[in-house]
């Protein structure tokens, strides 16, 4: 082995040598600019062909690092490009660090630009989207200091995509219309050709199709006028994501095979990965299973040699879609489990919640519905802990801003008391020199007290106020202004402890209730419009509920997107009348969103409240969680309806445990009685709600 390892050495040396002298012969001013020819040279095989780039820039990194301020930090930037590109991210990131180092330390703008946006590229890859977004957003201001017109597209490019990532789409157009503009007045096509794509993929996800595939044709022509294989590569993508958006499948076949073809020719193999997964979702939609297997398992091996986790889960996933198709649930069940388990371990907890929707979607589909619930409930499960984390992380922001309020109050406090003892001394020394003036100092310094302490009480005021807008905050949703799930359980466990009128009690004409709502396709409303259009489904059904219910009533933001109502006093004969209000009532409302309306249902699960089990009531822990297995039945069984639990007085605690595990298997048997209501169909002028997104809106840039 070592033979051929030394003549390649010997051989490099004999090529670098003449080079070498040429170079040194040259004034520093010649070999700077001989470097920089080099380098660009170098550019477009460091993005999508590293391990030929690597050996190159290693050979030059001597020189290079020995260069001017700009060389040097386009040395850096291209390795670190290379090392992200073979999957070694903390070389990357090292070389990221010491760019930005350098780019602080000899305030050499260009390399603290080229670092951070280097950096925040990487932490993408980390699945640290929030910092990775406060990087880019400030690669960009310091680009904007100098006068490298590539630079400013490159990462305007980068912030524009930033925002969109963000769901700031008008910002985001904003950045990338700046950036091809740029781009136009530094006339370099490939930079060019890099804002073209990312503008026509936001004007994609914005829906704005015509003007799409305007842009793109742009950026095709020019791509293929220089003769960038890769970059057409990287574009030919692109069309497959509006042929997908405009359902054209044979079209998107088609150029999928062709970028695949290219990226082969190339060697690519530090965005093939994505063409070959893109594949497999294209042959899964035409149902032809054994080649979008073929094609995921080859994704696969190529995304584990860039250490791409999330396209290798995409591709797990997708073979267990392609298995259950060929009708092998287990193999299918146990490669989509392969595939939650690295989005689980990659630490995307919404990619992680999208799959276990598709994956019981899948299940349902298959009538493996205990299999089908499950994955359900692990997803409302994640659901639950996210909404948590953000509660959280609101509240954490709330008390900080709280302290500091607090802080500033003190320090006014003391600067008034330092005030105050000043005019103490003050008021001292002249008692003691003009005697005469006494009354007159004293009235003075009784007054200045008197606006003090008046000051102080004000202040004490305010803090009361803030107290009071604290604790209301603690008990209500932020968005909703709904009541949230702490505040309910507290309030169950004084109403259980304290409430004797027993409204569930037999002879009574009147029952307590709790129904439990979930907003069907939800997760399709965020993909398809946005969070923000997400958020505004859920305020108005949390402001439908305030009409539809009555004011006595309890209403909660259970999770993400899950409602609570409990109605302490309502007719024993009314519950499924409130069932079907929910229903209809939820689904005659629209929300108007960017020209477009978009149809909203629920799925509901009710019980009335207590439960009696042969004639002792159960908890309302037990009760919710009967509930919550009604509602899942009602999204299992196709939405848009109602199950409620009825003819409960006679079960006991071996069948209350049966029917937690699995409700719909305890109807069948005849232990427990549901009752069924169907929804009537949502707005009809409202729009259907865009179907969930795929691995293939990862950037290929």
């Amino acid at each position: 082995m070592s033979g051929p390892k030394h003549r390649t050495t010997r051989w490099l040396r004999q090529f670098l040598m003449p080079l070498t002298l040429c170079v040194a012969s040259m004034g520093p001013a010649a070999a700077d600019q001989s470097l920089d020819r080099q380098l660009r040279g170098i550019s477009e095989q460091a993005r999508y062909v590293p391990e030929q780039a690597l050996p190159q820039l290693l050979l030059l990194e001597r020189q290079a690092r020995a260069a001017d301020g700009d060389t040097k930090a386009e040395l850096l930037s291209q390795l670190s490009m290379a090392q992200r590109g073979l999957g070694r991210q903390d070389v990357a990131l090292a070389l990221a660090d010491e760019l930005i180092a350098i780019g602080q330390d000899g305030r050499h703008p260009v390399g603290l630009a080229k670092g951070l946006l280097a950096k925040g590229e990487i932490m993408v890859l980390m699945n640290d989207l929030e910092r990775s977004h406060a990087l880019l957003w400030q690669a960009e201001k310091v680009a904007g200091l100098t006068n490298d017109l590539a630079l400013q597209s490159e990462t305007s490019v980068a912030s524009g995509q930033a925002f969109a990532e963000a769901g700031n789409f008008p910002v985001a157009l904003n950045r990338l219309q700046s950036a091809v503009a740029t781009a136009r007045r530094d006339d370099q096509p490939i930079v060019l050709i890099t804002a073209l794509n990312a503008l026509a993929r936001l004007q994609r996800q914005m829906k704005d199709y015509e003007r799409g595939f305007s842009t793109l044709k742009e950026a095709m022509d020019l791509a293929q006028q220089i003769g960038a294989s890769t970059r057409v590569a990287a574009l030919l993508n692109t069309e497959y994501l509006f042929t997908s958006a405009t359902k054209q499948p044979a079209r998107g076949l088609k150029v999928l095979l062709e970028a695949l073809d290219l990226q082969t020719a190339a060697h690519d193999t530090a965005t093939i990965h994505i063409t070959l997964v893109n594949l497999s979702d294209s042959y899964l939609i035409a149902k032809n299973y054994p080649k979008a297997r073929m094609y995921a398992t080859q994704a696969i091996s190529a995304a584990r040699r860039v250490k791409d986790v999330a396209t290798e889960a995409t591709a797990y996933v997708n073979i267990g879609e392609a298995q259950l198709g060929m009708g092998n649930l287990i193999e299918s069940k146990q490669n989509f489990e392969r595939g939650l388990a690295l989005y689980e371990t990659s630490g995307d907890k919404p990619a992680l919640q999208s799959m276990l929707l598709e994956y019981g979607t899948v299940l349902e589909q298959a009538c493996d519905m205990a299999g089908a619930i499950a994955a359900y409930h692990r997803e409302r499960a994640l659901s639950n802990e996210m909404f948590e984390n953000a509660r959280q992380k609101a509240v954490n922001e709330l008390q900080q801003r709280y302290q500091a309020d607090d802080r500033e109050r003190r320090i006014e406090l003391l600067s008034r008391e330092n005030q105050v003892k000043s005019a103490e001394i003050d008021n001292r020394r002249l008692q003691q020199r003009v005697w005469w003036l006494l009354a007159v100092v004293f009235t003075m310094g009784s007054v200045i007290v008197a606006l003090l302490y008046r000051k102080v009480q004000h202040a004490n005021a305010q803090l009361q106020v803030k107290n009071l807008e604290l604790k209301q905050q603690s008990v209500r949703d932020p968005l909703t202004l709904l009541y949230n799930r702490r505040h309910f359980q507290e309030f169950m466990r004084s109403y259980a402890q304290h409430d004797a009128r027993s409204p569930g009690t037999p002879g009574t004409d009147t029952v307590g209730a709790m129904f439990l709502l979930d907003v069907d396709h939800f997760k399709n409303v965020n993909d398809g419009y946005g969070h923000a259009a997400g958020d505004a489904v859920l305020k108005m059904i949390a402001e439908n509920l305030g009409v539809i219910l009555r004011e006595t009533d309890m209403i909660v933001r259970w999770g993400g997107e899950e409602f609570l109502a409990f109605l302490p006093a309502i007719s024993r004969n009314g519950v499924d009348d409130i069932a079907r209000r929910l229903l209809t009532g939820i689904a005659a409302q629209g929300i108007d969103y960017q020209g477009q309306r978009i149809a909203v249902n629920v799925s509901v699960g009710f019980a009335s409240y207590p439960l009696l089990a042969n004639g002792v009531p159960i908890s309302w822990e037990r009760t919710v969680n009967l509930v919550d297995m009604a509602l899942y039945m009602a999204k299992s069984h196709g939405r848009n309806r109602a199950y409620g639990i009825t003819n409960f007085d006679q079960v006991d605690e071996q069948t209350i445990v049966r029917m937690e595990q699995d409700l719909e298997q305890a109807a069948n048997e005849g232990l427990v009685e549901l009752s069924v209501i169907h929804g009537m169909p949502a707005d009809p002028r409202a729009s259907t709600v865009a179907s969930t997104e795929t691995v293939a809106d990862m950037a290929l840039s």
